[in-house]
């Protein structure tokens, strides 16, 4: 019989913010949620196709790792990669275009939902396979450190956040990279989105360790456990995981104990977990818990949060024309970006 991984109780966090920090946090975890809202209400419209895995719950993980990195620094996702996507500053439009397979997206319509792919904002990709943006990552750490010690560019201090799910860490690439990353003090920080379900298979029945931040050890490298539903909880760990990775003290794995509020795909009746389970994990929501901290200590007014959010919902919208509006690609095209072009 599996003992089952306990939710711990974290305490509140004790990390400061200052206003102008908060506003960006909070309107980027907004963006991410009334996004993600937007792509069920598109897809059970029949205007979005194929597998569609949203990221609603998790918020405070992709917000508060990215927006503690610096613009050119590197992101590597998952198959529930819009909202890093988002967080990592690549335009709704784009993001939006790509889900409905549009010649506007930021992967030219050729990778959809999964793949969503930007040189310019340093996102490496979303991966269909599991764990399989691991090594990407890993070795885009690789070649800032190669730059910076080998080639003797001073610039090179980049750092690189990969994400990935409590399932991939039972995967052999997971423990393969972490032994390389920090026999080479790689600039990278190893996000784990512990969301408790590989699918439909609960994290506690797939692993002979559920805690997975202790799997760091092996490795010497530091591992810590944070609470995925606070996102100033997670913004303190990465910026400490940050701080030591540009100063070439190597990776840090991060366990954030997290939880999506859908299905695993939009195609998913999500009937394997229990009701009293989701609605413990609902109540924890992050972004209603920001919220509560910015205005109890009177960082901002709660009006200034509703027009964040009409803001954002024009963003959206305006995403969504802009989607649908775009051309499809070129069938002339079709062999495109399949290879290196000059």
């Amino acid at each position: 019989m599996v003992q089952e991984r306990t939710l711990p109780e974290f305490p509140t966090a004790l990390a400061s913010i200052t206003r102008e920090e908060g506003l960006v946090v909070y309107e980027d975890m907004i963006l991410g949620r009334f996004f993600e809202d937007k792509c069920a209400e598109m897809y059970y419209r029949g205007k979005m196709f194929g597998f569609v895995h949203l990221y609603n719950g998790q918020e405070a993980v992709s917000s508060g790792v990215i927006k503690a990195m610096r613009s050119d620094d590197y992101v590597c996702s998952t198959y529930r990669d819009h909202v890093h996507a988002l967080s990592a500053g690549v335009p709704a439009r784009n993001v939006m275009a790509e889900l409905f397979g549009k010649a506007t997206g930021c992967s030219k319509g050729r990778g959809g939902s999964m793949h969503l792919f930007s040189a310019e904002h340093n996102l490496l990709g979303g991966f269909a396979f599991v764990a399989e943006g691991i090594p990407v990552a890993t070795g885009a750490a690789f070649q800032t450190k190669y730059r910076r010690e080998a080639l003797g560019d001073e610039t090179a201090d980049q750092v690189t956040a990969c994400f990935f799910g409590d399932g991939a860490a039972n995967n052999g690439q997971f423990f393969e990279c972490l032994n390389m990353a920090a026999l080479w003090k790689l600039p990278i920080l190893f996000v784990v989105e512990n969301n408790k379900w590989a699918i439909g298979m609960a994290h506690e029945r797939a692993t002979s360790q559920p805690e997975i931040y202790k799997k760091a050890s092996v490795f010497g490298m530091p591992g810590f456990e944070v609470d995925g539903m606070d996102v100033l909880a997670v913004r303190s760990i990465a910026q400490e995981a940050v701080a030591r990775a540009r100063a070439g003290e190597g990776p840090t794995l991060i366990e954030a104990l997290t939880y999506r509020f859908r299905g695993h795909s939009l195609a998913d009746p999500d009937e394997m977990r229990s009701k009293a389970e989701k609605e413990v994990w609902f109540s924890r929501d992050p972004i209603k818990k920001f919220a509560a901290y910015l205005t109890e200590q009177n960082l901002v007014q709660h009006d200034e949060l509703l027009d964040i959010e009409r803001r954002i919902q024009s963003v959206i919208d305006d995403a969504v024309q802009f989607a649908q509006s775009s051309a499809e690609p070129d069938p002339s095209e079709l062999y495109r970006y399949i290879f290196a072009e000059d």
